[in-house]
């Protein structure tokens, strides 16, 4: 019984410390594609296999910010309770999404625009710096963080990677 419950143990550390390894895991500051400003601080991480993403801060918004323009309820939203009630801080806004075969890619989730309270399919793709795609050259590490409404339907956000203390401290004075 020792035995089968030490092996057990051993598993579990190694998953955590697999998970881990996944380059989207971190702290993220979200860009505006359009003005090139910072948006928010998140996390990503990993829960039951599954990838999950939370606002820790705002750039423009003050602590305590309520989530008013969104949906009393989304499907699959993995807290309980009226979602437009929460604070934009805090909930996983990016959620279900499941490993690709591919290190650093997740699809098949969801994405929830806490500013509008649109639902999107949502995909993250880890882009190294150092790496293209199609014409564009990455000099840092980023996450393309994409929504689709379907059909390849959508548009890309580059995330640039951060630390905790930054992704956790954009709101304003």
């Amino acid at each position: 019984m020792k035995k089968i419950i030490t092996l057990l143990i051993c598993l579990s550390i190694a998953a955590v410390c697999f998970a881990q390894d996944d380059p989207v895991v971190g702290y993220w500051i979200s860009i505006d594609e359009n003005t090139n400003r910072m948006t928010a601080g998140w996390q990503i991480y990993i829960e039951n296999n599954m990838l999950y993403g939370k606002i820790l801060s705002l750039a423009d918004q003050p602590r305590g910010t309520i989530a008013t323009e969104l949906r009393e309820r989304y499907d699959g939203f993995p807290l309980p309770g009226r979602v437009n009630t929460m604070q934009v801080a805090g909930p996983p806004w990016i959620y279900g999404l499941t490993k690709n075969t591919r290190n650093g890619e997740w699809s098949g989730g969801k994405i929830i625009n806490p500013e509008d309270g649109k639902f999107y399919n949502c995909r993250i793709i880890f882009r190294p710096a150092g790496s293209r795609a199609g014409s564009r050259t990455f000099t840092q590490d980023m996450l393309e963080m994409r929504g689709e409404i379907g059909l390849g339907i959508g548009r890309s956000q580059f995330w640039r990677k951060t630390d905790e203390a930054t992704a956790s401290n954009l709101w304003p004075n």
